[in-house]
């Protein structure tokens, strides 16, 4: 049990954004890829997009595949007992705090940069992606890497 002053892991988180394309799942993903079966993980958009391929090319730099990821919607959650929601752009953010006010789970908004609006070259708009996993990937492991005292 945790002391004062000690933070404990939740048990089920939630990432959300718009379209559960590029931001949610990368960092459903990263958080898989560093806590494994630790901690249950899901995504979350608030419209179905599609599969994204600089998404894919930029976790697959990882080793970390998302190309078998479907988009979907927080109607096609199968129950929402999480502890925590990351939500990842500001519609997101309205959404889940629509959804919870009569819940007792947690909400945090992350802004994240749509790295879908990246315009350029290739490389340029691989970059715009790497930036957005490398920020989530800072932010997951600050967030869930909780010292762990001895029982």
């Amino acid at each position: 049990m945790p002391g004062e002053g000690e933070r404990s892991r939740p048990g089920a988180v939630l990432f959300a954004c718009t379209q559960n394309a590029v931001r949610s799942p990368m960092a459903e993903a990263l958080a898989r890829h560093y806590f494994g079966r630790e901690i249950y993980f899901a995504s979350a958009g608030l419209k179905r997009g599609e599969p994204d391929g600089f998404a894919i090319a930029a976790m697959e730099e990882l080793g970390i595949d998302i190309s078998r990821h479907k988009p979907h919607t927080f109607e096609d959650l199968e129950d929402s007992n999480f502890d925590l929601i990351v939500t990842l752009s500001p519609e997101s953010h309205h959404k889940a705090l629509e959804l919870t006010r009569t819940m007792a789970i947690d909400v945090v908004y992350w802004p994240t940069l749509d790295a879908t609006a990246a315009a350029g070259s290739r490389e340029t708009i691989l970059d715009a992606y790497r930036a957005v996993r490398d920020s989530l990937s800072k932010r997951i492991l600050a967030l869930l890497s909780v010292e762990r005292g001895s029982d």
